[in-house]
């Protein structure tokens, strides 16, 4: 524990933040020996995702210091992997695109970001103020870039903070670059070592916010309808005024913000946890809808990269979530019908329904990994979703989640539907009627050890169930060992279950620890045929698939044995 001391104060010398020097300080004085354990258990790990972690001092915390590394690691990476003239003038070849969010030092971080791209002889560009991702992700290759970073927690608690990092193609990085731009931060022995421009960066202006918005209203027909009331929240993120103007330019006049969650602010004051698939996190936007008369309330995370979707459900209590897979689905069927050339994709935890869609409408399909990282490089992209809210719906624009865009096509779908006397949840039946039934749900398990995961793992790859929930499992995949040309290897479980004979045709169960909070998570799956749906009603239909479904999740605990 002596050592840590000693590691402390070293930290200390060359923390150039008077807040965590502050924090340090206090810790080394009242001899908070567990405290700084914790800060110094290690250096806060660079993955696929990037830097994401809780604001505070330390090498095991977001910080300017950590920045400070990642930023040099990942501009030695680039000068290494594409970077050949690095003389003044700066060119595109050699810029680096910063965005970041309004979350608490996420502007200091894309200024330590800029300083550091400088000196190391890159030009880094900096959008105008805090803005969503799907911006940063759009400037990239409109700008021609070389790379991008966007600080953002995204959905994250109200105390952490990220740094995500894309390469040229407008994409999120994957493996081997990630384990490379790691190696590079972790070559970095002092902040000494690292030199700081004191200006030479571009701010960016307004004219490339504008070019985002031009290309995002793109992707609903100018003549479409318009006629639909509106609820939106930023869920205190930076959404509000490029939805907005999104909505304004493409004509949805009857947009209505909720007012107490329209502003940025890193506290998050109105939300437990600002996403909106949290117990709790609509609730101000249920009222608000409630009182405007609404016919559709859509809701972006923090960094708008995500989109939900509520629509009034008498059955439901009033409003009803729609789930990520239920807006997946209206949006994959709207672009088939609007015979988009491409390729429509989804990870393998969200439903198979895209598809059934697909193959319906003679048009290719993919199923990857999950994260946009993996979906943005589908080659011939045309849509692609995964369940956790994010949706690209304009791969050319943004190859990467957009909750802009998507929030506009499901605006105009919802005109459409409202205009011939329907709703999104007439649409989703009129889907499930012609495609069969694809209900979903998840089981999770928190953990306070993550040693129990890897050892739940390791029983079910020992002792494979031959049956979860009463549906014999047909097939069992091991995704750390995958058939050659498929998916690259990944610590995961799926199970293809039978029928049972009466309702069910068809089921499918994906266990796998999650990526981002110690939890063993299983997504789950079950179909009903749309002949079945024909003979005994969609009611029933729907009956069976929740019995189905809640057979598997009683099942599933058990089986996990955690």
């Amino acid at each position: 524990m002596s050592d840590v001391i000693e590691t402390a104060r070293a930290w200390l010398a060359e923390d150039p933040d008077p807040d965590t020097r502050a924090e340090l300080e206090a810790l080394l004085e009242a001899d908070d020996r567990e405290g700084l354990a914790d800060r110094f258990a290690g250096l806060l790990q660079f993955g696929t995702a990037g830097l994401r972690g809780e604001l505070g001092a330390g090498p095991n915390r977001m910080n300017r210091a950590v920045v400070i590394r990642a930023a040099a690691g990942l501009a030695a990476y680039l000068k290494t992997a594409y970077v050949t003239d690095t003389v003044a003038p700066p060119t595109t070849r050699n810029s680096v695109v910063i965005g970041f969010d309004a979350r608490h030092k996420s502007d200091a971080f894309a200024r330590d970001t800029a300083a550091v791209l400088e000196a190391a002889g890159l030009h880094a560009l900096v959008l105008p103020r805090p803005l969503p991702t799907p911006v940063l992700a759009f400037a990239i290759r409109r700008l021609g870039c070389v790379a991008g970073v966007m600080v953002t927690a995204s959905h994250n608690p109200p105390a952490d903070n990220g740094y995500k990092v894309y390469l040229g193609d407008g994409s999120q990085i994957v493996p081997p670059a990630d384990e490379e731009i790691a190696r590079h931060i972790a070559a970095v022995r002092s902040l000494a070592d690292v030199p700081l421009a004191q200006d030479g960066w571009e701010t960016l202006g307004d004219a490339l916010i504008d070019s985002y918005l031009e290309r995002a209203v793109s992707v609903v027909d100018p003549d479409g309808p318009r006629d639909v009331r509106i609820v939106h929240t930023a869920m205190h993120g930076v959404g509000t005024a490029v939805m907005l103007g999104a909505f304004d330019r493409a004509g949805f006049a009857d947009v209505r913000p909720v007012p107490e969650q329209a502003d940025p602010d890193p506290d998050f004051p109105t939300v437990a946890f600002p996403n909106p698939e949290e117990p709790g996190a609509m609730d101000l936007a249920f009222r608000t809808a409630r009182a405007e008369d609404a016919d559709l309330v859509i809701a972006n995370d923090p960094d708008a990269d995500r989109c939900a979707v509520a629509v009034p459900d008498p059955t439901a209590g009033g409003w009803r979530m729609l789930r990520g897979d239920e807006v997946g689905a209206l949006l994959g069927a709207e672009v088939a019908r609007r015979g988009t050339i491409g390729v429509l994709a989804t990870t393998i935890v969200s439903s198979s329904l895209l598809g059934a869609i697909a193959r319906d409408n003679n048009i290719a399909y993919v199923e990857t990994l999950t994260g946009f990282k993996w979906l943005a490089r589908v080659p011939g992209l045309a849509f692609a979703y995964e369940e956790a809210l994010g949706y690209c719906v304009d791969p050319a624009g943004v190859c990467d989640k957009d909750g802009v865009t998507a929030a506009l096509m499901l605006a105009e779908s919802a005109a459409g539907a409202k205009r011939d006397g329907r709703t999104l949840l007439d649409l989703l039946d009129e889907v499930a009627t012609r495609y069969g039934l694809y209900s979903t749900d998840q089981y999770s398990v928190r953990v306070d050890r993550l040693d129990l995961i890897a050892k739940a793992m390791e029983r079910l790859r020992a002792d494979s169930p031959t049956s979860l929930g009463g549906l014999a499992v047909a097939r069992a995949e091991d995704l750390l060992h995958p058939e050659p040309g498929a998916l690259p290897p990944t610590d995961g479980l799926r199970y293809v279950l039978a029928g049972d004979g009466e309702h069910i045709l068809a089921g499918r169960v994906v266990v796998r620890p999650s990526g981002t909070e110690p939890k063993l998570k299983a997504y789950l799956e079950v179909v009903v045929d749309p002949t079945h749906i024909a003979e005994v009603g969609l009611p029933v239909a729907r009956a069976a698939a929740f019995d189905a479904l809640e057979n598997l999740k009683r099942d599933l605990a058990g089986t996990l044995g955690i």
